[in-house]
């Protein structure tokens, strides 16, 4: 209707119908029922009367209502049916508008029942009485209760439609008396309440507390639970029939419809406790005792009441509301209900039965508060059941029945269904043969139940397989479901305000946990979760297993995810474990051997849960999947086994582990390890292998049986990739300590995979390496927190013996320092010293690993550091540093040079960048370069690093210098502050200073090393580099350099020489030939010590200013000089030659003041301390530079180095005589014969350190002339002979004597000579006191000559004559002396010249000495070595007498000389009469030159001797003639041949000796007539042979006849002739008077006999025999005067 009931318009109509209705009545009842007729009319007029008088016409209508319906009461009471329709009609009508009064109503109900038992329009009645009771609110008390009476007996009427509307007549009108009570309490809301009503109020007929509705209420309920109970009813009175079912029904519905009622009132509360549920537990019982299978058997005592299907599915549902509404009231009784609902759910109860009751369960389940609250009612109290557990766990065994306990027709599998092919595979779990179908039952959250909606079944229906598995699962998800998401947003609530009130407060106690506000809740969450994580997981992991649903098992996995997160969250370990181990398994192939899964599993597969005695085993998987099988790996195992197979519920199962670590990773903790050990796993069976920064991308398998993937999983694999390396980077979002758990769980995984790659080739597990590479890489910026353990562990990883791993381990630390260094910190690293060296320190901890892949891989990364943060490292360097220089000889090539190429890019880029402090450092690490024995080049380049180094040092002296002394001061402070020295190495030193020592040190280490390249490299480098900067030391540092570097070096040279090994060395590796001068190692450290030597002995010779001034420098000078002395006496020749070098080289020296002069040009303004560095600057190096670089220096520290006055000597004298005593030891000891025997092996000095020594001494002589004495001469003169004395060896004499017949001096002997000049040009000059040397001169001089005629013996050494020795062997060639004694000859021959007047030559016999030295050679004329040799004899003899002999004469009366006199007839005598014959290739010229030298000698004797007779000794001069008599009758040599007779006679000689015997012979200066005598005796002698001769020639001539005589007698018939004719020449030039009268007789007498030769054949003899009687014409005249007796 458009308008309301009480508008004008609708109380018009309404009348209008009235009226049409009560005209109808009348007109029906019109014949058969008059009084109803008239009733009608007088109706009609009551209306329009009451239309009239009031304005409130419904008031009026209400007021008069029992007047007004009579007339249609009386027309039902007719009962004909049309008239009865007609006045329900219009009764309706009335009800409608709301007009009917109490007692109109009364009225109507009576005569409606009256109607009802008449049998009479009962849907009408119904529809009346429910129109009657919703429209007003009058009727209470007996008249409603009559009215439900009646519907209630129309509800079992035998008409199908009545008893249908009827009960739906009922249902509203019970709805109706709640719907009033409610209303009733709505109005009087706001009023104040009465007093309760006492409890326990047993009137149960009144209620008088109660108003009005609700006491019909109350009445109702009470009677509908007398009715179920089978009780009669107090208010329904009337009441014929009743069934149970439909009292249930209805008495749920009041429940279910209207829980406020029994909430709010005490007496309805009362009746649920005393009524409802005793009634309740007491219908429940057949289905209790009830057994499937032992139904009322015989065995039983009484038929035990079978559960009927109806009841006991209404009475769940009742139980469903009581539980759901009136839990807090009923806690007792509720307990009681789910206990019966739990023991329902039993494999003996009827299917029919465990289904409904699974729906009620699921009902609960969809109730997540509802659980919470029976969670804290039972299972938190002591005593009490453990509701909330039971329920779970009933759930799980009920499920896990199921499968166990299958119902007839479950086994088969998907049935025939599945033979038609072409079907989709059904839903369903599959359990060891069992198949399960699964349904979709209801929507997620709702428990739409199926068989508890079946009210109008009364036989139990059959429930279709699979449906209470449907709905177990639903119920169990439901369950997880809402327990996780009503705990966590309770939780996350919490978190929020405690998180406002922390904003609220920023200063917070700081013991504030995490602890949750309300510590209560909490322990409800947790006691819900302890309670049923066990009979969910046993469930979920058994449905896990089962499923074959890729949905379903979605949905399982997420709830065993929800479950463990939340477990997480509230910090239950064992819970959250045990779901994560389930997920983990099943993501891993079945009975896969994972010890961490099996270990922690093992303490709850072992529990059996009791659940109402009934066991409950946790399920392991079984073995027979039907899954789809997508990819077929190896197991990660130590022993190699077979394949095994991933199925895609794996791979889902994966997946969702991922998602759990990925969104849930803060609350994993401990069971990280559980989640990646699996993941490791199953990347390995998938063959993922760690590509940069950790990413795992899909691999090959190395070895083995590749993995084989299906193509479903090869689309899947990026993508699990992907997450894998999301899961990582999610990282960054959990807090410290979670991240914490992930690392250590990523470590422990990590030394699993360690462990088992121990002892085995096998490709390792490199998932946790990678995983914990990744994980640093993104959590950078908080890296201090995770550095120590993750770098300890990784650095474990990088000494596996297995490479693969090893490559990981030091790839993921590696990659993490240079992340670690490139990332932008806050604050940055430059200014976080600490957070550099802790990301630097696992780089240097990498040193300690002895496997050369990791270094290798340690020294690359060091190369990118440098290349990239070279700049910026800062207090890093020493870290660097020491990397690099971590180098070991065992370490390979490779190795050494990747450490080499980065100390290398240290040297050139970034000296300058890195703290001075660290120069040190690279000093060391250079030097260790340079002693690794690996790699030559390296060490050669080393040092050429050092040397680059030094220059830099050089140029930025003066900033490092200052860097230097500032933190130097720093370190003092600490050191002061606490109370200890400060350590450093040459401490007192300046630390610049001290950077210099440190290199040249390292220099000296490197100047031992056993390679001589190198050695010889760094002696180079170190004494260039002391040249080239030397300057800027300090002079008290030059202290230091000396003894600690300098005399150290040579002390460890000295000792390595002298103890090196003499073994051959074969080749110098690889092939190079090493030469013959270097072959064994004693030769190769030669060279060193030659170098160490000579750098020494320069660096005092150029620095020798500056070093004098050093309070110790003469002890500096005697070590230098032993250093010299013992490598001079060192049996190596290369060694003992360089040694006196050196000598040389410190004798050269000027005082440093006189050497300014050369330099003024140069420089004028430079100090003169630095003159000599700019002598010997190093390579390249600018004056400037280093002059104001010194000067800067010397300003700063002070005063410069004060310089003596010009003019002023040093007073070295000392030194001199030190240098002095050493050369004269060394040539003693060097000179000395060996006094062993003629051993082979004994050292020999060489000539050119012999010709060296020699050579020292003019040098040093300068130095010592002042106070050169005698004894010192001697010595000298020892020395001398001792050196020339020596022989050389026959291998290499080749290169010293030219060959033997060239005369030529050794340079040994030259110096010796120049030696004894310097000495005695000295003398010359000297002052009279050193003449008295001469003598001494002379005497060495002439024991040199001696040598042409004796070579000197050198000890027992044997030597040979040069041409006898065989080239290649070792044996000792004698010099050829006589060049050297000529030579010694002349000087003598010279220096005599000059001094034969000297007083000193005069007394010490000088010249009896020469002559008796030359009578040597004289003597033995041919037989001499030589022949030059008496040759230069004669002529020095001739000389030296020509000068020596005057003063003789002069000092005739001294008798200086008189020893002289027969030393010099001797002389003359040996050598004119020698005993040696010529030699047989005597060519004639030679013979006549010979001749004419002796000739020479007799000349000599008749000019300077026999004119002078009378100031010589008598019985010389008797000597000079005997000898001349000798001459003239020269006898010849027997050797001559024939044709050579004539003129191998010495004729000429013969002939002069014969005339100066002659000439002297008449001389008339004879002064003695005993001189005269001598020689008249003479010539009488020599005549009377002549005739001798004639005769026996004469005599011999006859008797041979024909036979020529022989030819000896032939030639000295000849020399007979010839003397004659000498003799008459004689005669005929001298005075007559001074012939001797038997002369001429005898001379006469000679003429018979010469005549009587005429007659000899030989052509010669006449010849020589015309020239003798030739002069005889002479004497054919007669004499003037008569001469008579010789006298005239």
């Amino acid at each position: 209707m458009a308008m309301s009931t009480s508008s004008p318009e609708a109380v018009k109509k309404l009348l209008e119908n009235m009226q049409a209705d009560l005209r109808s009545l009348s007109m029906e009842c019109k014949k058969k029922f008059p009084p109803v007729k008239e009733a009608a009319e007088s109706g009609i007029v009551k209306i329009k009367t009451i239309a009239a008088r009031n304005t409130d016409i419904l008031a009026a209508l209400k007021e008069n209502s029992s007047e007004v319906v009579q007339p249609f009461l009386m027309g039902c009471g007719t009962k004909e049916p049309k008239i009865t329709q007609l006045c329900l009609a219009a009764i309706q009508r009335l009800m409608s508008h709301e007009v009917v009064s109490e007692a109109a109503a009364g009225n109507i109900i009576n005569m409606l029942w009256q109607l009802m038992e008449n049998g009479l329009e009962e849907l009408k009645l119904l529809q009346t009485v429910l129109v009657l009771l919703t429209t007003n609110t009058i009727v209470h008390d007996e008249v409603l209760s009559k009215a439900i009476v009646l519907c209630f007996r129309l509800h079992f009427t035998k008409d199908n439609i009545t008893n249908n509307t009827a009960a739906a007549t009922v249902r509203q009108v019970v709805t109706v008396v709640f719907e009033r009570m409610v209303a009733e309490d709505e109005k009087f809301k706001g009023l104040t309440e009465e007093p309760p009503a006492v409890q326990g109020n047993s009137n149960r007929r009144s209620v008088s507390t109660l108003r009005p509705s609700a006491k019909d209420a109350y009445m109702l309920f009470q009677d509908l639970c007398q009715l179920v109970n089978a009780d009669a009813p107090y208010w329904l009175v009337g009441m014929t029939e009743m069934t149970r079912t439909f009292g249930l029904e209805l008495l749920e519905s009041v429940l279910n419809d209207f829980p406020e009622v029994f909430l709010q009132h005490q007496e309805f509360s009362f009746l649920l406790k005393e009524r409802v549920c005793p009634l309740v537990i007491k219908l429940f019982s057949p289905n209790i005792k009830f057994r499937q299978g032992c139904g009322s058997s015989a065995s039983s005592p009484a038929p035990v009441e079978k559960p009927y299907f109806p009841i006991c599915m209404r009475l769940l549902r009742v139980v469903s509301v009581l539980i759901k509404h009136f839990y807090s009231l009923l806690v007792t009784e509720c307990e009681i209900f789910l206990s019966l609902l739990v023991k329902f759910l039993d494999g003996e109860k009827p299917q029919w039965l465990r289904a409904v009751a699974v729906e009620s369960v699921h009902r609960l389940c969809v109730q997540p508060h509802l659980l919470r609250s029976f969670c804290q009612s039972y299972d938190m109290k002591q005593h009490s059941t453990k509701v909330f557990r039971d329920i779970v766990n009933a759930l799980g065994s009920f499920i896990q029945s199921l499968f166990i306990l299958p119902s007839g027709s479950a086994q088969g599998g998907p049935g025939a269904a599945g033979a038609g092919g072409g079907l989709i595979t059904q839903a369903a779990f599959e359990y060891r043969g069992t198949w399960i179908p699964l349904m979709n039952v209801s929507v997620q959250g709702s428990a739409k139940a199926t068989y508890l909606e079946m009210l109008d079944k009364v036989e139990p229906p059959s429930i279709p397989e699979g449906y209470a598995m449907s709905v177990a699962f639903s119920a169990l998800l439901d369950l997880v479901r809402g327990i996780t998401s009503l705990i966590e947003r309770e939780l996350s609530k919490q978190e929020q305000e405690a998180a406002m009130r922390e904003e609220a407060e920023p200063v917070s106690p700081p013991q504030r946990a995490r602890c949750p506000q309300d510590p209560m809740a909490h322990e409800v969450w947790e006691e819900m979760v302890n309670a049923c994580w066990c009979g969910l997981l046993a469930a979920l992991s058994l449905l896990l297993d089962a499923s074959t649903d890729e949905a379903a098992t979605e949905n399982i996995l997420k709830a065993e995810l929800s479950m463990a997160s939340l477990c997480g969250r509230l910090g239950l370990v064992t819970p959250r474990d045990a779901f994560i181990t389930a997920i983990c398994k099943a993501s891993l192939p079945p009975h896969y051997a994972l010890t961490i899964l099996s270990s922690n599993t093992a303490n709850l597969s072992n529990k059996v849960y009791s659940i109402q005695g009934q066991s409950v085993q946790m399920v392991s998987p079984s073995s027979e999947s039907h899954q789809q099988v997508v990819a077929v790996g190896q197991p990660l195992t130590a022993q190699p086994q077979g394949t095994v197979m991933l199925t895609a519920k794996n791979i889902q199962c994966m997946r969702t582990l991922l998602n759990l670590a990925h969104c849930h990773g803060g609350y994993l903790g401990t069971s990280w390890q559980l989640v990646l050990a699996t993941l490791q796993h199953l990347v390995w069976i998938l063959g993922l292998k760690p590509s940069v920064g950790g990413v795992l991308k899909p691999g090959r398998a190395v070895e083995g049986p590749s993995t084989v993937l299906t193509t479903a999983v090869m689309t899947d694999l990026p993508v699990i990739s992907n997450i894998l390396s999301r899961l990582f980077e999610s990282s960054q979002y959990l807090d410290d300590v979670s991240l914490h758990h992930l690392i250590n769980a990523l470590c422990s995984l990590s030394m699993e995979a360690m462990e088992m790659a121990y002892g085995n080739n096998k490709e390792p597990s490199l998932f946790a390496v990678a995983k914990l590479l990744e994980t640093g890489l993104v959590n950078m910026d908080r890296i201090e927190i995770l550095w120590r353990p993750l770098t300890a562990h990784l650095l474990e990883v990088c000494q596996h013996p297995n490479a693969r791993m090893r490559e990981w381990g030091a790839e993921a630390i590696t990659s993490l320092i240079k992340a670690g260094l490139s990332f932008k910190h806050d604050p940055p690293l430059s200014q976080n010293q600490r957070l550099q060296l802790l990301l630097l320190n696992p780089l240097k901890e990498l040193s300690n690993v002895l496997h050369a892949d990791i270094r290798q891989k340690q020294l690359e990364c060091v190369l990118q550091i440098l290349q990239n943060q070279g700049d910026t490292l800062g207090p890093g360097w020493p870290l660097v540093l020491g990397v690099i220089g971590a180098i070991r000889n065992d370490q390979g090539e490779s190795l050494i040079r990747t450490a080499f190429q980065c100390l290398q890019l240290v040297v050139t880029d970034f000296l300058p960048t890195m703290p001075c402090m660290c120069l040190q450092i690279v000093v060391d690490v250079a030097g260790s370069f340079g002693l690794q024995n690996q790699e030559l080049n390296i060490s050669l380049t080393s040092i050429g690093l050092l040397w680059n180094i030094s220059d830099y040092f050089f140029q930025r002296g003066e900033a490092i210098t200052e860097e230097l002394e500032r933190e130097e001061a720093v370190l003092l402070r600490q050191a002061q502050d606490k109370g200890e020295p400060l350590h450093r190495p040459f401490h007192p030193a300046p630390p610049f200073d001290c950077l210099w020592l440190c290199l040249y040190a390292k220099l000296g280490e490197l100047c031992v090393d056993p390679r001589p390249a190198v050695r010889k490299s760094a002696g180079q480098t170190m004494f260039s580099t002391i040249a080239a900067h030397g300057t800027l030391l300090q002079p008290p540092t030059w202290n230091i350099v000396v003894w600690k570097v300098l005399f150290h070096l040579l002390d460890c040279v000295r000792k390595s020489s002298t103890t090196a090994d003499k073994e051959k060395i074969e080749s110098g590796g690889g092939n190079i030939l090493i030469h013959h001068s270097r072959d064994t190692a004693e030769k190769q450290w030669a060279e060193t010590w030659v170098l160490t030597l000579a750098g020494v002995a320069r660096i005092f010779n150029t620095r020798r200013y500056l070093l004098q001034q050093l309070g110790d420098f003469f002890k500096a000078w005697e070590v230098l000089l032993d250093h010299i002395q013992s490598a001079a006496l060192s049996k190596n020749n290369e060694v003992s030659l360089a040694a006196l070098k050196s000598f040389q080289e410190i004798l050269q020296l000027v005082t440093p003041i006189k050497d300014t002069d050369k330099l003024d040009a140069l420089a004028m303004d430079v100090p003169p301390v630095l003159m000599e560095s700019l002598q010997v600057s190093g390579p390249g190096r600018p004056l400037v530079r280093s002059d104001s670089l010194a000067e800067r220096l010397a300003q700063r520290y002070g005063a410069q180095p004060s310089l003596p006055p010009p003019g002023e000597e040093l007073d070295d004298s000392a030194l001199w005589w030190s240098a002095w005593n050493t050369w004269y030891r060394i040539g003693t000891e060097c000179t000395r014969p060996p006094s062993g025997g003629t051993d082979k092996l004994v050292f020999v000095p060489s000539q050119p350190f012999l010709t060296a020594l020699i050579q020292i001494f003019p040098a040093l002589y300068q130095h010592i002339a002042g106070g050169f004495s005698m004894e010192d001469l001697k010595k000298l003169g020892v020395i001398l002979h001792g050196a020339v004395s020596v022989p050389i060896s026959s291998d290499s004499s080749p290169f010293i004597l030219p060959s033997y017949t060239e005369a030529v001096l050794t340079s040994l002997q030259e110096a010796v000579l120049t030696a004894l000049d310097v000495l005695q040009k000295a003398i010359c000059v000297g002052s009279e006191n050193l003449q008295v040397m001469y003598p001494a001169i002379f005497e060495q001089l002439l024991l040199f000559v001696e040598f042409s005629c004796k070579p000197p013996q050198y000890g027992k050494m044997e030597t040979k004559h040069v041409a006898n020795a065989k080239y290649n062997q070792a044996e000792w060639v004698a010099l050829n002396y006589v060049p050297f004694a000529e030579q010694s000859l002349e000087v003598v021959v010279d220096l005599y010249h000059k001094t034969a007047c000297h007083k000193a030559v005069i007394n010490e016999k000088v010249l009896q000495n020469i002559i008796k030295t030359l009578r040597i050679p004289l003597g033995l004329k041919y037989a001499c070595p030589a022949e030059s040799t008496w040759k230069l004899a004669v002529s020095s003899l001739l000389k030296v007498l020509s000068i020596g002999l005057p003063v003789a004469r002069q000092q005739a009366s001294s008798g200086k000389f008189d020893t002289m006199w027969p030393e010099l007839a001797n002389a003359f005598e040996d050598f004119l009469f020698t005993k040696s014959t010529p030699p047989d290739n005597l060519s004639i010229q030679e013979f006549q030159r010979n001749e004419a030298v002796d000739v020479q000698v007799v000349q000599l004797i008749s000019t300077e001797i026999l004119p002078f007779a009378n100031f010589i000794p008598k019985e010389f001069v008797g000597r000079i003639m005997s000898m001349l008599n000798k001459g003239s009758i020269h006898s010849q040599s027997s050797s001559f041949t024939e044709a050579e007779m004539d003129i191998r006679m010495r004729e000429e000689f013969s002939k002069v000796c014969f005339e100066t015997l002659l000439q002297f012979s008449f001389s008339n200066k004879v002064s003695t007539p005993q001189e005269g005598y001598i020689s008249r005796m003479a010539l009488s002698v020599l005549l009377q042979r002549a005739q001798d001769v004639l005769r026996r020639y004469v005599e011999d001539q006859r008797l041979s006849g024909r036979c020529p005589l022989p030819r000896q007698q032939v030639t000295e018939i000849i020399f007979v002739l010839k003397a004659i004719s000498t003799l008459m020449d004689s005669l005929k030039k001298t005075q007559p008077e001074n012939v001797d009268g038997n002369v001429w007789v005898q001379v006469i007498a000679l003429y018979p006999t010469l005549v009587e030769c005429i007659t000899c054949s030989s052509p010669e003899v006449s010849s020589a025999l015309k020239d003798a009687l030739g002069p005889f014409k002479d004497f054919m005249q007669p004499p003037v005067s008569k001469v008579q007796n010789g006298e005239s």
